[in-house]
Formats: structure tokens, sequence, C-alpha cells
């Protein structure tokens, strides 16, 4: 799987643009905003849009999703159904934040747990991964050994459990359940911030080991 990161909006958010090599068909993960800087992008590559992913309904990586589907003409694909309120939410979600206003957004479709995705060759396993939020899910390849992680997990860190329906243990037995079990040589794109590996995480993220520091 072919990707290149495109960093949206004022929270520096990862939309990654994912594309197949055999085909050039290709798919946005959590198009957050500016979406003409996401065109742009996508014509530099010189692939075609065929979907618009998202791992879970927040503001900061849903917000450009109807105008960059209504562009390309395609569906918008997730995430799974416990994120309606979130998604029915973004015109308030856009007013706390003090960004331009963002309507309410209905996906094509809903994702649930051992679905699939394809992308032109690409087979992309669904895995759901509440904590975060309860509907978040997460986008794994195989063949390439690469996830797109959303806001699970981060290098160095884990998603925020502090929003509604959010929950810190759930969140960690997502991680440690079904992300970790994938191995340790897997390459994540969080939804923020760099990259990294399962296995480095699995070591050295503090949220992971069995006693966490005190801040």
């Amino acid at each position: 799987m072919n990707y290149h990161i495109i960093p949206v909006t004022a929270f520096a958010q990862n939309c990654s643009l994912i594309w197949c090599e055999e085909t050039h068909e290709a798919a946005l993960v959590d198009p957050g905003g500016d979406a003409q800087v996401i065109i742009d992008n996508v014509t530099r590559q010189g692939v075609s849009v065929t979907k618009i992913l998202l791992t879970h309904g927040h503001l900061d990586h849903v917000g450009a999703a109807a105008e960059l589907a209504a562009h390309y003409n395609v569906p918008v694909i997730g995430p799974q159904q416990e994120d309606t309120f979130w998604l029915e939410g973004l015109p308030a979600q856009s007013r706390m934040f003090g960004l331009e206003d963002c309507q309410p957004l209905t996906p094509d479709q809903w994702l649930e747990e051992g679905e699939t995705v394809t992308v032109g060759q690409m087979h992309l396993s669904v895995l759901h991964c509440p904590g975060h939020t309860p509907g978040h899910v997460v986008f794994y390849d195989k063949l390439s050994a690469l996830l797109i992680s959303g806001d699970v997990l981060f290098k160095g860190g884990v998603g925020r459990s502090d929003f509604p329906r959010g929950d810190h243990s759930q969140l960690i037995a997502s991680i440690k359940n079904k992300l970790l079990p994938l191995g340790d040589d897997v390459t994540f794109i969080p939804g923020h911030g760099p990259l990294s590996t399962l296995g480095y995480e699995r070591l050295h993220n503090p949220f992971l080991q069995d006693e966490q520091p005190v801040w």
C-alpha cells in the first residue's frame, strides 16, 4: 500500500491518502479539513479517489469529508454506528472550536468489526476499537503491515478518553487485545504526530505498561 500523509487543520491532523500501486485507485482517510489542500495533493500524486474512509466522528477527522465526497462523487465509509451522535453534532463541534460551520454527516456505509474495505487490489481489515469514541475503527493492511490507527494510539501516547462516552479502560483494552496482536513489525499512521511501530509502543509507550507513571 502506498500512502501520503497530508497534515490538515489547526490540529495538525494526519489525513492519509492511500492507493493501490496496480490500479492507482485511492482512498482518503480522515479528511479533517482544508479540502483544497487535500485536492491539490491528490492531483500531484496522480491517483483516482474512489472512497473516503473515516475512523471516528470528531470534527478534525471528518470536517472536509462531505465536500470531498461531492467533489469526487464517491461514498463516505465508516466509522462504526456508535459514533452517530458525534457526526450529528458536527455543528456544535464547529462552534466549540470556533471553526467554520460543519453540517451533520451521515456516512453512506457504517463499518463493523471483521469487515473488509477494498481500494483497488488492497484489502483493509476493519477493527472496532472503542475508547476514544465508542464507534472508532482502524484500518489494517496485512500485506504491507500498515495500520491506520486514528486517535487510538500515538507514538508515546494514546487517545483522549475524557470526551462524551470515552472510556480509558476500554481504549487500553482495544490496543492490547486488538492492535498489539497484529505484530511488532506493524507500522501505524496515527491521527496526529509521527509514525511508529506496534513493537516500539508495546515496549516503550508508558500507557501500555503494567505500571503507569504518576504524572
